[in-house]
């Protein structure tokens, strides 16, 4: 990076303190992988061509439009005042926001200097807009009035430079062989050679002067100095914290009705990868909730590692055993949980259902979903709801899309909008987002992470209940959550009949059934309706539990393979005379004792199929539940990897740039007699002849400069002062700042004496 004038990029970081420094590379992480030797090794990647493009990424509109100001004023060729980059913005654009532009590119080391010396890297004018990719400028047209030139020109000239200003500068044609007088000239290109309007590069190309590229293409008529204005609506904190506590709640008990259906019933993964149209309908079916919905909620569940392709002959989606450790936990983690993998997550189910270029349906869970960038575009649109005040939303959608396009107009692609739509959409299903609002604890989440979450996410719930409301049309209603215990003996005995803020439950013979299966008694159903309730038991409840108990578990099976007993002679008759008998094999072998070679759970479901109300019994006697608990698989270990890179924290940054420092020292030191390890040793070699040259600047108390190379096989350098040598370390003072440092002798590559500068 050579330039005409002025301090180079690596002078200028140099110059800069620790704290700019490790604001550089915060800003801009991919400079710190792997971590540079020293500031001109950042130099060089802050001016390579792909780190350059990704950092005018993140630039908002009208520093975009600063940067084209630059690059037309040929800042990447030679330093330019401020000046002269304002000539190149739109009239009245004022000076000091142009300034505080610059400044924005000088934090990302995308420009340098002082306002009177600005310079760009060359690779930025591959960055820049289509108004910056002007030619090189011509010396002949340095003094000339070139709109004058430009304006007396015939309408086939005028065609060939607005050709060429509209796009590439650059263009090839066969009457550039040689450069004639006017009075010679044919052709249009031959007339604009001569007349120095256009540049010959060589016998087949020619330029456009970037003079008249700038001419041609003008000054543009406005640019948006600031961003557009976001209307909001502003609500009490308290109430956005319900709201989203709510859909949390919500979502936690979806995605419990999910690991419970795909226990029972996994569905197929597709050939293509995915899930199936007729699956994931079933899912809306039984959670009640849109299509839409039901892809966002299968999505954040794989992603969660709650659910996994099984990976078998025949490849299912099957939860995994992580989900039994997920649903144990509170409703707190357990949203944390969910909400940090949908944060994470590098797909976008706001495609699932759409269609591709080729009109096949995209299946939520399969690769036409992945977009890696997803998670930055997430916090994007949060990131704008966390700088409002909380309680305050946004009214609109497309007004936020609006904001984030002048923000970074460069990121997003065609779904740009679409994305931050569906952001908003899914994080208010999440509970991160009420009432266009960021909640308290989906901004905890975005700030510190999902502990500090889980735990401002269990504050904004409301408290656990511990009592119901029976009703006499024999529901049951929850006012509020249920703690866990209580809940639990709920769900046994009763069925959710709808949800939401309040939960209602009916009473059924199949669900009193369902708890006396699992060793309830019809006293214990008496007395958690009498302990629990607030309103008085109608005698009907009453009646159907004694009705139920009173034939429950009369007819008792055991495995023999399977067996059937009851007292009552007159009862094992009836089963055996029935046809149930002959398809289910029972053959008596005493007057109150049938047995069967077939699994007692198919025999107790087809006894109840036809009538009976048969108990499962162990070998105690005692009735037992041989309900499945469901299908599990072992939790891929990819699955709990975090899929988005972090950027480098404060300890990480502030090594960064201590390395850097010594390496700019080491770079800087007059070295003497040098040593390295051997030819073909190894990285890590130490040599007699390194150590004795170790030794030999010990005692002396002379500085060596030390080439290194770490665990990860970075190199750097460094310049100490050792003090002693023993253990397999070189432990030494760094002349600067005087701390004492602890050096591997097999990691150490070569040393060499630092002469005085006297």
């Amino acid at each position: 990076m050579v330039r005409v004038s002025g301090p180079t990029l690596t002078d200028w970081l140099r110059a800069r303190d620790d704290e700019t420094l490790a604001a550089v590379l915060r800003a801009r992480p991919d400079l710190a992988t792997p971590r540079p030797a020293d500031t001109a090794v950042l130099a060089t990647r802050a001016g390579s061509r792909a780190s350059v493009a990704r950092a005018a990424e993140g630039l908002d509109t009208f520093t975009l439009a600063v940067l084209d100001a630059l690059l037309a004023a040929d800042a990447d060729r030679a330093p330019v005042p401020l000046r002269r980059v304002v000539e190149h913005l739109p009239p009245g654009t004022p000076e000091e926001s142009a300034r505080a532009a610059v400044d924005r590119m000088r934090a990302l080391a995308l420009a340098w200097g002082e306002d009177d010396a600005l310079a760009l890297p060359p690779a930025a004018r591959e960055a820049g807009g289509p108004t910056a990719s002007l030619g090189r400028p011509s010396p002949t047209l340095e003094h000339a009035d070139v709109p004058a030139l430009v304006e007396a020109l015939p309408e086939d000239e005028r065609k060939v430079l607005a050709t060429l200003a509209g796009g590439r500068p650059v263009g090839r044609t066969r009457d550039a062989a040689t450069v004639l007088p006017l009075a010679q000239a044919k052709t249009p290109i031959q007339r604009l050679l001569s007349r120095g309007l256009l540049t010959r590069l060589d016998a087949e190309t020619v330029e456009l002067p970037g003079q008249v590229g700038a001419v041609l293409r003008g000054t543009p008529a406005s640019v948006e100095v600031t961003e557009p204005e976001l209307r909001t609506t502003t609500r009490k904190a308290a109430l956005v914290d319900s709201t989203a506590a709510g859909a949390a709640l919500e979502l936690v008990r979806h995605v419990e009705t999910l690991v419970r259906l795909w226990s029972a019933e996994p569905p197929p993964v597709l050939k293509s990868g995915g899930l199936g149209v007729r699956d994931l309908k079933k899912v809306a079916r039984v959670t009640e909730l849109s299509e839409r919905d039901a892809t966002l909620l299968v999505e954040v569940a794989a992603a969660a590692a709650l659910v996994a392709d099984n990976e078998a002959a025949t490849p299912e989606w099957v939860p995994t055993n992580h989900a039994d450790l997920w649903m144990a936990a509170t409703p707190a983690n357990r949203w944390a949980t969910l909400a940090t993998a949908w944060l994470d997550l590098p797909r976008l189910p706001g495609l699932g259902g759409l269609r591709d270029a080729k009109d096949r349906i995209l299946a939520p869970l399969s690769d036409e979903l992945r977009r890696p960038a997803a998670p930055v575009e997430r916090l994007r649109v949060l990131d704008v709801l966390a700088d409002l005040r909380a309680g305050t939303g946004v009214t609109d959608p497309d007004g936020l899309a609006a904001v984030l396009a002048w923000r970074a107009p460069r990121r997003g692609g065609r779904l740009r909008d679409e994305m931050v739509r569906w952001t908003l959409a899914e994080a208010t299903t999440l509970g991160l987002v009420a009432l266009g609002a960021l909640s308290g604890p989906g901004r905890t989440l975005v700030a510190e992470g999902a502990a500090p979450a889980a735990k401002r996410m269990a504050e904004a719930l409301p408290d656990p209940i511990d009592h119901v409301l029976v009703q006499a049309d024999l529901t049951v209603v929850a006012p509020g959550p249920l703690e866990p215990h209580l809940a639990a003996r709920i769900t046994e005995t009763a069925d959710v009949e709808s949800a939401g803020s309040a939960t209602v439950y009916r009473v059924s013979e199949s669900s009193i059934r369902r708890a006396l299966d699992a060793g309830r008694s019809a006293a214990d159903l008496h007395e958690l309706f009498t302990t629990k309730s607030k309103t008085p038991i109608p005698q009907s409840l009453e009646y159907l539990i004694d009705d139920v108990a009173r034939r429950h578990g009369r007819l008792r099976g055991g495995a023999a393979t399977s067996f059937l007993r009851c007292d009552d002679p007159a009862l094992i008759a009836e089963v055996a005379a029935s046809p149930t008998a002959t398809t289910l094999q029972l053959r008596k072998i005493a007057p109150t004792v049938l047995v069967s070679p077939l699994p007692l759970l198919e025999i107790l479901d087809d006894l109840r199929a036809a009538g009976f109300a048969p108990a499962a019994e162990g070998a105690d006697g005692q009735v037992v539940d041989l309900r499945p608990t469901g299908r599990r698989i072992q939790t891929p270990a990819k699955a709990l990897r975090r899929a988005v890179p972090r950027t480098p924290g404060p300890d990480q940054l502030t090594d960064m740039v201590a390395a850097m420092r010594a390496g700019d020292r080491a770079a800087d030191s007059r070295r003497g007699r040098t040593v390295s390890a051997k030819s073909g040793s190894g990285a890590g070699a130490n040599t007699a002849e390194t150590l004795a040259l170790l030794q030999e600047a010990t005692q002396a108390h002379q500085a060596v400069w030390i080439g290194l190379v770490d665990a990860h096989g970075v190199a750097s350098q460094r310049v100490i002062e050792p003090l002693r040598i023993g253990g397999g370390i070189l432990e030494g003072k760094d002349p600067t700042s005087e701390e004492i440092r602890r050096l591997p002798l097999h990691r150490i590559t070569s040393a060499a004496l630092v002469e005085s500068e006297s």
